[in-house]
């Protein structure tokens, strides 16, 4: 019987400035370790969102993608199907490619709330949101389902968001749970780190930052350093991450 050659099944992940990108070496890994040699992930750098489409149009054998900042918000015109809890938080961080549709769905949620869940304790009933990008939305929607209020804070605030500016110690107080949605502080740039009144943090806080590498950011020392709790994003990628494959392999 003549020899056929295995379906190639592949993956990636969409982005800008990609290359330090955790999504390939965990899937990489995966695939090796389940033996899957017709399984491939690779990172898809696109310049603009709208090189998108030119990508679909060019990549074979495409089983899903994860997004990454800054597409998460931006990427969803180009979408199919909108799952139901993606199309309320308004961003998307995975892709199912089933042919010509695409579904957009939200992981997130599931690895910030499954990640969180475990270090909250009963004084944690208030929280500050560092940024307002796509990923500040699925932690926003974590809260919602939690019963535990937020501010959001920008650079630019909107009616009903915090400025960095107006951050004073009584507000600290009141919001001992502090999340880092932003970039600052990933590498290379280690030494920044979100513009805050950090001698304001006590032992009663918890620092959860959003960024895996490097693994403590200058933004958790400042809050380890006041007898916070800290947490960094690696754990809540890796719940993600098995959530998108999840989705990508089932019927």
């Amino acid at each position: 019987m003549e020899k056929t050659e295995k379906a190639r099944h592949r993956f990636g992940l969409i982005g800008r400035d990609i290359g330090y990108s955790f999504s390939r070496g965990y899937f990489t890994e995966k695939f090796h370790a389940l033996g899957l040699t017709d399984h491939s992930y690779e990172n898809f750098d696109l310049a603009e969102i709208t090189d998108f489409p030119e990508l679909i149009g060019i990549t074979k054998d495409i089983k899903g993608f994860n997004v990454t900042i800054p597409y998460k918000e931006a990427i969803l015109p180009y979408l199919t199907k909108i799952d139901d809890e993606a199309q309320k938080i308004g961003a998307v961080n995975t892709i199912k490619v089933e042919g010509s549709t695409l579904t957009g769905y939200n992981t997130d949620v599931y690895g910030f709330q499954k990640s969180l869940e475990p270090m909250l304790n009963e004084t944690h009933k208030n929280a500050l949101i560092l940024g307002t990008g796509g990923a500040s939305k699925a932690v926003a929607y974590v809260f919602d389902k939690l019963g535990i209020n937020y501010h959001q804070v920008s650079r630019r605030p909107k009616t009903g968001q915090l400025a960095y500016a107006g951050l004073t110690y009584d507000i600290l107080q009141s919001h001992p749970i502090v999340v880092n949605a932003t970039p600052l502080g990933t590498h290379p740039n280690v030494d920044e780190k979100p513009p805050l009144p950090y001698e304001s943090l006590t032992d009663r806080h918890l620092l959860f930052d959003l960024i895996y590498n490097p693994s403590k950011t200058a933004f958790l020392k400042e809050g380890e350093q006041r007898g916070a709790a800290i947490q960094n994003g690696l754990r809540m990628l890796e719940l993600q991450a098995e959530k998108a494959w999840e989705l990508w392999t089932s019927d």
